[in-house]
């Protein structure tokens, strides 16, 4: 049995306390023998900035091309509010997207039948609900350089960030996205805003261009990124694959998310090329949500997003689909069961814990597995 190894980045605030019941479930596939991975530790984000000043420190990135994976939990917290710009928390995650080249972030929503009420919009807008979101990582506007404020005197000052996109970015995210809608509904959906940004001008022509070249069996649609997020919550189940630039992939990630009940129950995979001589890519799997300091410590964290993340590196990283088809059955067993944590509590249903929600997806998922 192959030995998978695994760079654990629990980050900050409800980071370590999801991340344990990732630990949990993976001590017990090695413990079954269901599979062999072997972890490693590391400090990212305001933890590492504590201990070294820095956002992530040399030794932890060093380790992080020798992984077969990264498993990542969150960053930041008013704590660290006012650390130069450059060692803030999230420099930590941005770095390891950048120096892996990890260009490709999918984010699945699903709404499992159990949540449909916790959805801020009616049941028969999201039930059934499973689209992805992806979105180009490594460019556009979070990347552009010039990137700067300039005091202009007289009390003025004026702030720069560019968004920059080439040709073989915009054509490799295509790629992913086309590639995953033919495993699922054979729709891709391409938003940008063409009508005031030039990027968007040539995003559209080149998807297009793809599209025609390499996927004439898929469907493409191109539609104005504005007018995407208010489909996404007029009429979401017409989606399958949404592919964005980095910008509007974050923002239409986090309307999304809210789709499903909690931004807790979103988890995510940032991808690499894949290697032509090993057939392996860098990956980092986080969930979708934030480190919430202000519940941080308490106990009621959701995990499920970070388990999910867990099941997509499954997924993507290991090819173990079939165990992560048991890792969702098993979320959506505990769910309909009524268990709840604090994010997704309604009226006549079981609040649970972190550890609690944890163990009761650990214990259907050997259910599974007997």
């Amino acid at each position: 049995m192959a030995t998978h190894k695994l760079l654990l980045l629990p980050g900050d605030g409800i980071g370590p306390e999801v991340m344990g019941e990732v630990k949990r479930l993976i001590d017990w596939l090695n413990s079954a023998g269901i599979a062999k991975f072997e972890t490693d530790t590391g400090l990212v984000g305001g933890s590492a900035y504590d201990a070294h000043k820095v956002s992530i420190s040399e030794g932890d990135m060093a380790k992080a091309p020798a992984a077969d994976a990264i498993i990542f939990g969150a960053v930041g917290g008013p704590k660290w509010d006012a650390v130069p710009y450059e060692v803030r928390p999230e420099a930590g995650l941005l770095r390891l997207r950048k120096d892996l080249a990890l260009f490709a972030n999918l984010r699945p929503a699903v709404c499992y039948p159990a949540l449909a009420d916790a959805s801020s919009l009616k049941r028969e807008a999201v039930e059934g609900l499973d689209i992805v979101i992806v979105r180009e990582l490594t460019g556009g506007v979070y990347f552009g350089e010039p990137k700067t404020i300039t005091d202009l005197g007289n009390g003025q000052k004026r702030a720069v960030d560019t968004q920059v996109y080439d040709t073989y970015e915009i054509e490799r995210i295509g790629r992913v996205a086309f590639e995953l809608a033919r495993k699922r509904k054979n729709k891709v959906t391409s938003m940008e805003k063409r009508n005031v940004m030039k990027s968007g001008v040539l995003w559209n022509e080149v998807m297009t261009a793809v599209h025609k070249r390499e996927y004439p069996d898929v469907t493409l649609e191109h539609q104005l990124a504005d007018s995407g997020g208010m489909m996404l919550v007029k009429a979401p189940k017409q989606f399958d694959v949404i592919v964005t630039d980095n910008l509007f992939g974050d923002m239409l990630s986090d309307i999304a998310a809210m789709l499903t009940g909690s931004l807790g129950m979103l988890p995510s995979a940032s991808l690499g090329e894949v290697d032509v001589k090993s057939k392996k890519r860098k990956a980092l799997y986080e969930p979708v949500h934030g480190s919430a300091p202000d519940i941080a410590g308490q106990g009621l964290a959701n995990p499920i997003a970070m388990i999910s993340s867990f099941g997509m590196a499954l997924r993507y990283s290991f090819d173990m689909g079939d165990l992560a088809d048991k890792v969702d059955a098993a979320i959506a067993a505990v769910l309909a069961s009524g268990l709840r944590t604090a994010d997704i509590k309604s009226e006549g249903t079981t609040a649970a814990s972190t550890t609690q929600m944890g163990e009761a997806i650990l214990k259907e998922l050997q259910k599974l597995h007997a």
